[in-house]
């Protein structure tokens, strides 16, 4: 999944739990995935900030 896909995602879940419109069980499963997805983004975050500080010392 790519990061913007996650992030719309995310969006969504936000968007929803703020309207009331997810019941107890529906808010369950949604945080679970909401969890998941931040942590697909952050480790994707992650690499990419990696990678960029590797190419910044390669080119001194």
């Amino acid at each position: 999944m790519k990061y913007s896909e996650a992030v719309r995602q995310l969006e969504e879940i936000v968007e929803k739990m703020e309207s009331d419109e997810l019941d107890v069980d529906s808010l369950s499963q949604q945080l679970k995935t909401a969890q998941e997805l931040i942590k697909l983004c952050k480790d994707k975050l992650t690499k990419t900030d990696k990678e960029i500080k590797e190419l910044l010392e390669s080119n001194k």
